[in-house]
């Protein structure tokens, strides 16, 4: 019988070949706290606990697949969003610490009482139902093409959230204009859209790009705001007297964007993420 320490020592070694140690320790630590049910802290005082049979089939199986570079979280099918449990798969982005930084961003600038909010492209439904979360007498809607991403988003939505909140969820086409009058106006539009351009694929991780969906990243080098334009035009049309557009963007396309959205007729507020990359932008329609 192995041992916990011997175990978590292996996983370390053989992700040490993929990842940079923080993250090799990091999904590790990941890994053996869920199937092992053990808390961090006390993974670091039981070192000497078996490890049985069963256990380590588990464990050596998922070390197969990280092996291969499948994502952890898709591995396990959860990701932490603000604090609270995500289920992921297939057809969702796996959530990013910077969009919990857009996400804080909306929360902390209350200017709108009980806003009106929609999310364009909601995947895992991350933003929407944080948003529901921390801001409960908002109505929010949540947008996305794909029926299984709002499925996702849907049980993540119940998981979280309860049957006593609700975001109201559709599979829609953000690029589609047939449906944007459907919905009515919003005090608040918020996105985190396809912005990966082609070129910069070879720069990504293989865990990104050979395992989340090529829909939800990727731009066409020549188009890189194909769904930014559309949703700018959306917003123009369907924000309230005094709402915002908050966007996630590409940071290396951050003046870009801007000049975009100027030429468009808003006023865009630049933040940058705890990188200190360009991150996201606030626009605000000029009067």
């Amino acid at each position: 019988m192995s041992h916990l320490f011997t175990e978590i020592h292996r996983f370390k070694a053989l992700l040490g070949n993929i990842y940079d140690p923080s993250e090799a320790s990091s999904i590790t630590n990941m890994v053996f706290e869920e199937l092992l049910h053990l808390p961090i802290h006390q993974l670091r005082i039981s070192g000497e606990r078996g490890i049985s049979k069963e256990e380590h089939e588990q464990l050596d199986e998922v070390l197969h697949r990280l092996t291969k570079k499948e994502p952890v979280q898709y591995i396990l099918g959860f990701a932490w969003f603000m604090g609270h449990r995500y289920k992921v798969n297939a057809a969702t982005l796996i959530p990013r610490p910077e969009t919990e930084e857009l996400v804080a961003w909306v929360v902390h600038n209350p200017h709108i009482k009980d806003p009106r909010i929609i999310d364009l492209g909601t995947g895992s439904g991350c933003i929407a139902i944080s948003l529901q979360k921390h801001l409960p007498h908002s109505e929010v809607f949540a947008i996305d093409k794909s029926e299984p991403a709002i499925n996702t988003a849907r049980i993540n939505a119940l998981s979280i959230l309860g049957e006593s909140k609700k975001v109201h969820f559709f599979v829609q086409d953000m690029l589609d204009e047939n449906w944007w009058n459907g919905l009515g106006n919003f005090d608040i539009i918020v996105s985190n859209p396809p912005y990966v351009l082609e070129q910069e694929r070879e720069e990504m991780e293989a865990h990104v790009v050979e395992h989340e969906p090529e829909g939800a990243l990727f731009v066409p080098n020549h188009d890189p705001f194909q769904f930014y334009l559309p949703i700018a035009h959306f917003a123009k049309k369907h924000l309230n007297k005094n709402g915002c557009l908050y966007l996630e963007i590409n940071a290396a396309l951050g003046k870009e964007m801007q000049t975009m959205l100027e030429a468009q007729g808003y006023e865009g507020e630049m933040r940058q993420d705890m990188q200190g990359k360009n991150r996201m932008i606030k626009a605000t329609l000029h009067t």
